[in-house]
């Protein structure tokens, strides 16, 4: 790194565990339970990034897809994995080597098949991605091959119960 102030994780946040699949490649990242809210974070390293040195588009888009589906999940008090139908990124600024990035949600609506998600990843600088994505609850058994538990996963250790 030249000339970069490295970003501390915040206070609340806590290390995901490795063993999630495809979303290991944020490794190291976090996340922390505020209120009714998940965030999802990290500190850009260079595995993160580009040949430009900047965060990978398709990092924040793992990032955009993990926290939308998590927050769901979170919502309608339920665990387990909500494909993604569609996810559309804007990508507003760069995440730069060194900062920390944070998923920000700011829309949440399960519905009873389907649920929809938006939200934003930020920078010290402010908004790195702009997201919204719709999601697919699969409650039936011909979904999995053996359905996998979330323990450890992003809602594991979370207060799962239905909301009104």
């Amino acid at each position: 790194m030249t000339d970069t102030t490295v970003a501390t994780v915040p206070d609340g946040f806590e290390l995901m565990r490795k063993g999630m699949g495809f979303s290991d490649n944020l490794q190291p990242w976090y996340r922390r339970l505020q209120g009714d809210e998940l965030h999802f974070g990290l500190v850009v390293q260079e595995q993160h990034c580009n040949l430009m040195g900047i965060c990978h588009g398709g990092m924040l888009m793992t990032m955009a897809d993990v926290a939308a589906a998590a927050n769901l999940n979170l919502a309608r008090g339920g665990k387990g994995g909500s494909p993604t139908i569609n996810l559309s990124v804007d990508f507003i600024s760069a995440g730069r080597l060194g900062d920390w990035v944070e998923s920000q949600i700011q829309l949440v609506s399960p519905k009873r098949r389907f649920g929809f998600c938006q939200g934003l990843i930020v920078g010290s600088e402010g908004p790195v991605v702009r997201f919204s994505g719709s999601f697919y609850f699969p409650d039936h058994k011909g979904m999995w091959k053996n359905k996998p538990s979330d323990e450890g996963g992003a809602l594991a250790g979370l207060a799962t119960t239905p909301k009104s």
